[in-house]
């Protein structure tokens, strides 16, 4: 199976690679593959073709960055940093 580097600022942007394996290492989600030197070589899956389109990303159609739900708990982590230092 092949897969593409989709992320638009990654320098291997529009490459196609065969993806060897994918796991979780580091605590993400990631591909591994081989380059064009035969270096393994790994990437987030999130910055590939490898899964299906991700339906908030095309409807946000660039417009938004961030999910309402990594919103929601982004508050909840301050509303806890902030109560922490309250004394």
């Amino acid at each position: 199976m092949e897969f593409e580097v989709t992320h638009p600022f990654h320098p291997w942007c529009g490459q196609r690679f065969v993806l060897s394996t994918r796991k979780q290492n580091w605590g993400e989600d990631r591909v591994m593959f081989y380059d064009a030197d035969g270096r393994l070589r790994s990437l987030l899956a999130s910055w590939t073709d490898v899964d299906a389109p991700d339906v908030f990303i095309q409807v946000a159609a660039g417009r938004s960055f961030v999910r309402p739900d990594d919103l929601a708990i982004l508050a909840a982590l301050i509303e806890q940093i902030e109560r922490s230092h309250a004394g």
